[in-house]
C-alpha cells in the first residue's frame, strides 16, 4: 500500500503536470483503483493537497482540482515578490544556487526554439525555485513550493503558453545578468519588474477568459 504522504506527492505531480485540469472532479473510486490504495488513504492525501491549495472539497460534489481565481493570482504574486525579491536582495552571487539558476535558464533557452512550452515552463519554474534556495531556508522553500504549484494551476487555465513563458526566458536572463554583473540589489529590482509584468500578463489572460 502507498503511504498517504507519498500518494499526495504523486498526485501533486500529476496535477501540476496538467493531467487533471483545474476545476475537474477527482473520482475517489477511479484513483483508489489506479494507485491501489484505500479510500481512507486517498482522502488523507486529498487533505494534504487541500492544505497546499491544490484541491478543494465541494459539498455534495466531492473533491476537485483547485481553479485559481483573479484574487488568488494577485495573492500568489504578492507572496512571490516578498519571497523571491527578498531572497535575491540578500543573496551572495557566489552561492551554489546561482549555478542552478544558470542550468535552469540554459534548459529553458534550449527548448525555446522548438516551442516545447511544458519544458520551458518547468525550466522557468526551476529558475525561480533556485532563487528561493539562495535564502538557505527550508521553510521558505517549502512555502514557495506550494505557491509555485498553485501558480502552475493558474497557468494551466490559460490556453496560450507562448505568452506565459517566451517573454520571461529573456527576463530570467536579465535577472541573472544583473546579479552577476551589478549585484543583488540590481537583480532584485530587475526581478520585481519581471514579476509585475508576469502578474499583469496572467491577470490579462484571466480577464479575457472571464475568470473571476
Amino acid at each position: 500500500m502507498v503511504p498517504q504522504r507519498v500518494l499526495a506527492d504523486e498526485l501533486r505531480q500529476h496535477i501540476i503536470a496538467g493531467e487533471f485540469a483545474p476545476g475537474s472532479r477527482l473520482s475517489e473510486s477511479a484513483l483508489a483503483e489506479r494507485f491501489d490504495v484505500s479510500r481512507n488513504t486517498l482522502r488523507e492525501a486529498f487533505r494534504v493537497l487541500s492544505e497546499q491549495g491544490l484541491v478543494e472539497h465541494i459539498p455534495h460534489r466531492g473533491v476537485s482540482v483547485a481553479s485559481p481565481t483573479i484574487a488568488d493570482v494577485v495573492d500568489i504574486y504578492r507572496v512571490r515578490r516578498v519571497i523571491e525579491c527578498t531572497a535575491l536582495r540578500e543573496s551572495e552571487p557566489e552561492h551554489p544556487a546561482v549555478q542552478r539558476m544558470r542550468q535552469a535558464l540554459a534548459e529553458a533557452e534550449e527548448h525555446l526554439p522548438a516551442e516545447d512550452w511544458q519544458r520551458v515552463g518547468s525550466a522557468n519554474m526551476a529558475f525561480h525555485l533556485a532563487i528561493v534556495d539562495l535564502a538557505d531556508s527550508p521553510r521558505l522553500a517549502r512555502t514557495y513550493s506550494d505557491v509555485a504549484a498553485e501558480l502552475r494551476l493558474a497557468f494551466l487555465k490559460i490556453d496560450d503558453p507562448r505568452s506565459l513563458h517566451e517573454p520571461f526566458v529573456r527576463k530570467n536572463r536579465a535577472v541573472l545578468t544583473a546579479l552577476v554583473e551589478r549585484g543583488p540589489q540590481a537583480a532584485a529590482d530587475e526581478l520585481e519588474r519581471y514579476l509585475i509584468a508576469s502578474e499583469r500578463s496572467v491577470l490579462g489572460a484571466f480577464a479575457r477568459m472571464g475568470n473571476g
